[in-house]
C-alpha cells in the first residue's frame, strides 16, 4: 500500500541524526575509533555498511579525519564539539538578511548565567 512503510522504516534515524551520533561517539573518547567500535557505541543493531557510509560522508564534509598513523580504518573528529557548534552558529547568523537583529534576538534569550559568561568573554575576562 502506498504511503505506508514497514515498522523498521518508521524507526529509521535520519542521516543527520546518525552523523550526530557518530560524532558524539568520537568526541566521547580521546583516541580514533574504527567503524566496528563506533557501531558498538551507537547501536549494535546498526549495519556496519551504514556506519561506514556515515563516516565517509563525514570525511567528505571535513568533519572527521582518517587516522593515518595508527590502526587502519580508524577515525577521529576534525574539530571538537564546541568548535563545530560555534561554526554552525556563525553560519546561521549570516544566513539571514540582518545578523545584528539575529544577535539581538539570540542575546535576549540567554539565561543569566549564559549572559554573564558572554560578558566575561567580550571583556576578555575569560569564563
Amino acid at each position: 500500500m502506498a504511503g505506508t512503510g514497514s515498522r523498521g522504516r518508521a524507526e529509521r534515524r535520519s542521516a543527520g541524526k546518525l552523523e550526530s551520533e557518530v560524532l558524539a561517539a568520537l568526541w566521547a573518547t580521546d583516541r580514533p575509533l574504527t567503524p566496528v567500535e563506533i557501531q558498538r557505541e551507537i547501536s549494535g543493531a546498526l549495519a556496519y555498511n551504514t556506519v561506514h557510509t556515515i563516516l565517509k560522508r563525514l570525511y567528505d564534509k571535513g568533519l572527521v579525519l582518517r587516522d593515518a598513523d595508527g590502526r587502519r580504518g580508524a577515525y577521529r573528529p576534525a574539530r571538537n564539539a564546541a568548535e563545530l557548534t560555534a561554526e554552525a552558529m556563525h553560519e546561521t547568523l549570516y544566513r539571514g538578511p540582518d545578523p545584528i537583529a539575529t544577535l539581538q534576538q539570540f542575546v535576549t534569550r540567554l539565561t543569566a548565567e549564559e549572559e554573564q559568561a558572554l560578558r566575561r568573554l567580550l571583556t576578555g575576562d575569560g569564563v
